[in-house]
């Protein structure tokens, strides 16, 4: 029973700080929107929980004080991955049968993911983690991300942008050619 009393007190330790909570919050929209996305059967609704876990992802990179990885997140994966996932599935034909359901299938799943939970929560609270000592984020690590791209690398950012700009118009026109 000391055990469990230890647990909880630890969880509410942990849930009394603002950034612990939204934490939890987005952890719990990352795990549901990712089990969203293997349930799912209709493709664009994948996509869309698909694009709510990089949002939400995005939102840890925030709480983590990564903001330019939060940002290329957003704009990348969120952005441009589930739109040009919705434009390959707008451009392909899709007959999708009818599955049944299948409740043990389903009951076997959510117990399997609460399990699975409910070991990892036990795990981490039962861990004693040190707090490391000497770590200091950076100031502004966008500018310099941005100082460096536009100075040293500018070049390769350039060429990049002009092969990802040549690839875009091949699939456009692979994708033409297919239709006629």
């Amino acid at each position: 029973m000391n055990g469990l009393s230890n647990l909880i007190d630890n969880w509410l330790n942990f849930m009394a700080v603002g950034e612990n909570i939204a934490f939890a919050i987005l952890a719990v929209i990352i795990i549901s929107s990712a089990v969203f996305m293997i349930t799912f059967t209709r493709i664009v609704h994948m996509v869309i929980s698909l694009a709510v876990v990089f949002l939400s992802l995005a939102g840890m990179y925030v709480l983590l004080e990564a903001e330019f990885v939060a940002f290329v997140q957003v704009l990348i994966y969120a952005g441009a991955v589930s739109i040009l996932m919705i434009f390959g599935i707008m451009m392909t034909q899709h007959d999708e049968p009818e599955q049944p359901k299948k409740p043990l299938f389903q009951a076997l799943l959510l117990s399997g993911s609460v399990a699975l939970f409910g070991i990892i929560f036990y795990v981490i609270q039962s861990t004693n983690f040190t707090p490391s000592s000497g770590f200091e984020a950076g100031a502004d690590n966008t500018k310099a991300i941005g100082e460096l791209l536009y100075t040293q690398h500018v070049i390769p950012f350039e060429l990049i942008s002009v092969l990802l700009t040549v690839a875009f118009i091949g699939a456009i026109v692979l994708a033409k050619k297919e239709e006629e």
